[in-house]
Order: structure tokens, then sequence, then C-alpha cells
């Protein structure tokens, strides 16, 4: 990651939002490809989970199409304000380690009852970001368990990605040598092509799916009534929102910062999506968030040498969003038409670089290793008591070890 790399980079100066003349003048075709690389990266890593998450949680295809036009709208549109008015690369993303966690447990719920998970979720965000909160509160998270329970959370995605092999090795194969062959040569293209890499394997070896006739191709928005209950709150809301600001929100403020833009305040970046993300949740969206990963492909040099022009691959990010949005159920159509295995494979493979770099964050000190091993194994297990999930078990048992641990050496 080049960004990561730069010793000195260059600071974005305080200016005010761009007009249409000066974007005109501002763009550049490697912003707008830094953009859409950003797009594909981000959707090929996903779409995996996105099927899995409707159908973990019952959700019909109206609901289903609904939840994803809803999303990428959503995206679009705070994406493109907040770089527009911040004249930086703000990129947006879906709170990926909360895909997990609805996979995991949304099924003991019904759809308005994951849906009111999500908007209990949203409003916390949104507080915590507007009344300065957030910046209190993730200073007394120790970060070895944020990434501790980041990582249990994803493990057993990567593990049932890599086991998809047995069932169906002629597709799954070629993808994890792709993988590794690109993530030595080119790691940003590496999950694009895996997932091309895929789509080819199964279509030649006859493992597609017929798309139904009529298939709908438009976006659609179905609102759902929410539902509320505390079992919910605690087994989706409180982990999706601690994963939210551990795994999106911190990570992405640090890639702006390191790319310079030092202008861009993060208390309002949380409140904004939180506040977005309540209509949005409506409509059966996942919960937004701060991009991580992918926003580095934005913001470095290679999508502009000067920093106070890169703000272009923000919009242009946004502008493939919100066609995809436009497009949405072409996008839950086309992702039916794949195999289970390479659906599973490919999400896999594409959480295995976040995977790693939670486990190396959460046992880089040795104050913390015993409660963050613990954290990580109670999470991976799977484990429910009581109707509690086990990412809230698992930070529950980490944080009383870690509690205990500091107490005993004070």
């Amino acid at each position: 990651m080049s960004v990561l790399s730069a010793d000195l980079p260059e600071s974005m100066p305080e200016l005010p939002p761009p007009t249409l003349r000066d974007f005109r003048r501002d763009f550049s075709f490697s912003a707008a490809l830094a953009g859409l690389v950003a797009v594909v990266v981000s959707y090929s890593g996903n779409i995996g989970l996105f099927v899995s998450v409707f159908a973990a949680g019952h959700y019909s295809h109206a609901q289903a199409v609904s939840a994803i036009t809803a999303m990428y709208l959503g995206m679009a549109v705070i994406g493109a304000a907040l770089s527009w008015r911040y004249r930086a690369p703000v990129i947006i993303g879906w709170i990926s380690a909360g895909l997990a966690v609805l996979i995991q447990d949304s099924g003991r719920f019904t759809v308005p009852e994951t849906v009111g998970a999500l908007l209990a979720s949203a409003f916390v965000l949104m507080v915590l970001g507007y009344t300065g909160l957030y910046e209190r509160l993730t200073r007394r998270i120790p970060v070895p368990l944020t990434a501790a329970l980041l990582g249990g959370v994803l493990l057993p995605f990567v593990l049932r990605g890599v086991a998809a092999t047995a069932s169906l090795p002629v597709v799954v194969v070629p993808m994890l040598l792709t993988y590794a062959v690109l993530r030595a040569l080119t790691p940003r293209y590496a999950v694009p092509a895996v997932l091309l890499v895929g789509i080819t394997a199964s279509a030649l070896s006859g493992n597609l799916h017929p798309l139904p006739a009529g298939s709908q191709v438009w976006g659609s928005l179905h609102a759902v009534v929410p539902a509320f209950s505390a079992l919910s709150w605690l087994s989706l809301s409180l982990p999706i929102t601690i994963l939210a600001l551990a795994s999106q929100h911190l990570p992405g403020v640090a890639i702006l910062r390191l790319s310079g833009y030092h202008n861009v305040p993060a208390s309002p970046i949380v409140g904004g999506t939180g506040l977005l993300a309540l209509p949005l949740a409506v409509f059966g969206s996942i919960g937004i968030a701060l991009a991580a990963i992918t926003a580095a492909i934005c913001t470095g040099p290679e999508a502009h040498p000067d920093v106070r022009r890169r703000y272009v691959a923000g919009v242009m990010c946004a502008v493939w969003y919100a066609l995809l949005g436009l497009f949405g159920g072409a996008v839950i159509v086309s992702a039916g038409a794949l195999p289970l295995a390479m659906i599973q494979a490919l999400a896999g493979l594409a959480l295995l670089g976040t995977v790693q770099g939670a486990v190396v964050a959460a046992f880089a000190e040795v104050r913390w290793r015993e409660s963050a091993a613990l954290t990580l194994v109670v999470t991976a297990s799977g484990l429910s008591l009581w109707g509690l999930s086990s990412p809230l078990w698992g930070l529950l048992i980490g944080g009383l070890s870690a509690a205990l641990l500091r107490r005993g050496k004070a």
C-alpha cells in the first residue's frame, strides 16, 4: 500500500468545496479508474457474503433486491457528498464484519427483527459520532481485543471457503491458485481476478445455474416495518456497532490521515453515516461506514499525484456505486447463478487478508495475548448460549480476562 509506505505524504490544505468548474478541471481518468477498481474489489469480495446474509436471514427476493438497492444508493449519496464537501476521497463501504454476524445469527430472528437491530446500530453510531463519544470510546477499548473480535468473526468464513474445495475442486482449486499467484504479484487485483476465474471455471464445468426467465434487472425499494427485541439488540446490534467502530471507522480514518487528509473530521463522518443508515435500514440495507481496505485505492498517488485532485476518485466511486444500486435486481440475480462452493471460496479468500491483519494486531502486545486469544477462539467457536451470540460472548469473556489480568498486575 503506497500510502502507508510514503515517508512524508503531502498534506491536504484547507480548501472550500469545489465548484463544477473545479471538478471538470480536476477530473482525471486515473482517478475515475481508481474509483472503479475500489468498487470492483469491494463488490467481488463481498457478493458471496451478501447472498449468504439474505439466505440466512430468510429475506425474500424482493427484500434482498431492496437491501442491495438501498445500500448502494445510500453509499453513493453520502460518499459523493462527503468527498465533495471535504475535497477528499471519502470512500464509504458496508460493515463487512457485520455481514458475518448477520450470517451467523440473523437466522434466529425475523426480517423485521433484523431490520430493528440494524436501526438500533445505526442510531448508536449516529449518537456516538455527533456527540464526540466515538473518539473517547474507541480510546478505551483495547485494540488487541477488537482485532481478536474481528478475526474471530471472520475466521469461520475463511475456513469454510477453503473447505469448499472438497465439494467443487474443478472451480475452487483454480481460484486458490489464482489468489496465491496474484497476491504475490499484484495484490490489488487478486480478488477481482479470483471472481473472474471462478465464473469462468463454473461456466466451463457446467456449474452455472440458469437465470430465471424474466429476471428483475432494475433495483427497487420495499420498506419493512421494524420489530425490536432485547435479544436481537444484544446478538446483532452490539457486535455490529463495535465492529463498525473497530474494523471500519478506525482504520478508515487512519488511512485518510496517513494520506494527508487531516482536514476530514472523524466524528461528523461517523455520525453522518449512522444518520443516513437509519432510513436505509428500513429498506433492509446493511450498515454503512467508512471503507478501510478499498479506501487506500482512492487515497494514494495511483489515483492522482496531486493530493488536491484525488477527491475525484471518491466522487467517481460514488457514481459506480449508484449504477450498482440502479441495477440492484441484476446484482442479486447474477449472484444467484453462481455455485455455492464458489461463493464460499470467494468470500473466504476476500476476507483472508483482513483476518491475517486482525490476528497480527490481536497478538502484537504480550500483555493482551491471553485475553485476545480467549476473545478470538470464543468468537470463532460459534457459541450460542442463553440466546446470546458468540461475538458477544467473546467480547465479554475476553474483556473480563483483560480486566482481571490488569488488576492482578496492578
